[in-house]
Order: structure tokens, then C-alpha cells, then sequence
């Protein structure tokens, strides 16, 4: 079981997953909705957001803090090398 963190002031969990493929998952939707915002010009947080990927003992496995860029489409957050199943996450 992994949870998934925003851990930008004041820290929240998000979600749970199953699967580390899941949560990477559920941190790219966070992404996206996030530039949503961003584009929307609603929460903007000129420091950017911040996520941890916590395993079931709460130790963080991976972080990342994400900007949105707002002058060019998302593109995922989430490498190819990280992605199994022919870059399907």
C-alpha cells in the first residue's frame, strides 16, 4: 500500500494506491490538475507543489516538486523509464 502527499503547506494526504505504477499515476493527475489551475490562474503557488509517495510505514520513496508551466501544453511528469506495460503507467 503506498499513499500519495501533497506536503506543500499544510501537508495533506491525497490518496492511496495498490501499486507504485497507480500512485505515480495519481501524482501525474495531481500535475495535471495543477497546471489546470495554474492556466485557470486559480491557487497558483509560485513555488510550485510538492509531492511525496510514502509507503505504508510512512517513509517517503519519492518526492517531487512540480512548477506548472503554463506557456506550452502538460506533458507528464512521469519518465518513460518509470512507466511499465509499453509506457502505459
Amino acid at each position: 500500500m503506498f499513499e500519495i502527499w501533497e506536503t506543500s503547506e499544510p501537508a495533506r494526504l491525497i490518496s492511496d494506491a495498490g501499486s507504485l505504477k497507480i500512485a505515480l499515476e495519481k501524482v501525474d493527475t495531481m500535475c495535471r490538475l495543477r497546471h489546470d489551475q495554474a492556466a485557470a490562474h486559480v491557487g497558483v503557488s509560485g513555488e510550485g507543489y510538492h509531492f511525496e509517495i510514502r509507503n505504508n510505514e510512512g517513509k517517503a520513496l519519492a518526492r517531487l516538486t512540480y512548477v506548472p508551466d503554463t506557456t506550452r501544453a502538460y506533458q507528464s511528469v512521469v519518465v518513460d523509464e518509470l512507466r511499465g506495460d509499453n509506457g502505459r503507467v
